[in-house]
């Protein structure tokens, strides 16, 4: 029996990742050490989706690998040399690998090294997990996805599509439910694409899920605007069904459709204007969250100035914004680079427009009230979400998974601040 710490970095699926790695480690005869210092060994989950994010991940690698270390997830299967090189002792775990998790433990404990990063047959649906929330249930519903971005690495990482069957994961939300959980997440590369491989769709996975009986809500995971369209209509009336938030989050990337083409993304701006517009005029209050990329190679400034006009135009409540930075193995990392100074400089730009946009979208909640699921504490401050997923803040204490009625008495960009009334 041995110590072992868990961490994770990245998007809700490598979360999932981490909370199934350590499921299988207290399986398997091991503990969770509480602290990386007492444990015998560091299991670190990264994310390679962005330069910044894989320059944290080398500098956690350097900080672990003075004990044995299993580096998991994106970043060895994407940029193996690259984790070698500054932890060569270090054991690998791919993202589609976590069936041999507890091989790759025990030969690194016995302080032999170990590779896995092949994907392998291994469902993801039903493995044991050891929640990081408790009130949360993290599904990934498939894995891989079926673009060919040139500015990501997600591709390498974790190949083409594989979708998990309806009734698994329909299985697996009855067990989180059962389990205590107030809410399930469907995560996965990109849901947008989900069951296209096996005959199935988002939509018709939604309808499933929500039949479940008991009080949970569902939020539905990131999905690529250029599958919509064959799936809109039917994404429509799933959402109907009052155990879905009202919310999408859609990257759309840019502005500038010739941008979009030579990313390869294989949507339009049109595609995610119509998407937004369709979900705004079906209900009431919704919120859309998506991503833009500033400073991709090919982008003039009038390439941005078209993403500042559809940002403008379609008034998304988040704005996930990133600078373009080269990630090691895509096309788009051999093209000429932007300066870096112009890069910020339409980064700001960006920023303060959206940051002004959100402040707006929050700032009609207030005086609103209604029911608030209450799905995390968080250095003393307690956080909840409403039907359209806004976050909302109070002082009061409650418990996890507890439900009450809020009044939304202030906003800010990243969120509502409210009372609870009853």
């Amino acid at each position: 029996m041995a110590k072992i710490w868990v961490e994770a970095y990245g998007c809700s699926a490598s979360f999932a990742d981490s909370e199934m790695i350590s499921g299988l480690v207290v399986n398997g005869g091991h503990t969770l050490a509480e602290n990386q210092k007492d444990s015998d060994l560091s299991v670190i989950v990264t994310c390679s989706v962005k330069d910044v994010t894989a320059h944290k991940m080398v500098h956690r690698i350097k900080k672990l690998k003075s004990n044995p270390l299993v580096v998991a997830g994106c970043l060895p299967k994407a940029e193996q040399t690259t984790v070698e090189k500054f932890s060569p002792k270090a054991s690998l775990l791919g993202p589609n690998s976590l069936g041999r998790t507890l091989d790759v433990i025990t030969s690194t404990l016995n302080g032999v090294r170990k590779v896995e990063l092949a994907d392998t047959d291994i469902n993801k649906v039903g493995l044991p997990k050891v929640r990081l929330n408790p009130a949360v249930g993290i599904i990934e519903i498939a894995s891989g996805c079926m673009s060919e971005c040139t500015f990501c690495q997600t591709k390498i990482s974790k190949g083409d599509l594989t979708s998990y069957r309806v009734g698994d994961i329909v299985r697996q939300v009855q067990h989180e439910i059962q389990d205590g959980c107030s809410e399930v997440w469907l995560t996965s590369t990109d849901n947008g694409c989900y069951g296209f491989d096996i005959g199935s769709n988002l939509p018709e996975l939604i309808q499933s899920v929500s039949g479940v009986e008991h009080e949970f809500m569902v939020r539905v995971g990131m999905m690529n605007p250029m599958y919509l369209p064959r799936i809109r209509e039917k994404l429509l009336e799933s959402f109907v069904n009052d155990k879905v938030f009202k919310f999408l989050h859609i990257p759309v990337q840019s502005g500038s459709d010739k941008v979009l083409r030579d990313m390869k993304r294989q949507h339009t701006s049109k595609i995610f204007y119509d998407t937004s517009h369709a979900f705004r005029k079906r209900f009431d209050r919704f919120t859309i969250a998506t991503d833009i990329i500033v400073g991709f190679p090919t982008e003039t400034r009038e390439d941005f100035a078209k993403t500042v006009d559809l940002i403008k135009e379609t008034k998304p409540d988040v704005v996930n914004l990133s600078r373009y930075s080269a990630r090691s193995g895509t096309k788009a990392s051999k093209m000429e680079q932007i300066d870096v100074s112009e890069v910020k400089r339409r980064s700001k730009i960006l920023f303060d427009i959206t940051k002004e946009i959100s402040q707006q979208r929050n700032e009609e909640w207030i005086g609103w009230k209604g029911k608030v699921l209450f799905d995390e504490v968080s250095d003393g401050i307690t956080k909840g979400r409403n039907f359209a997923y806004k976050q909302v803040i109070i002082d009061n204490k409650v418990r996890l998974g507890q439900r009450a009625t809020v009044k939304i008495d202030g906003a800010a960009p990243n969120g509502l601040y409210g009372t609870i009334v009853s």
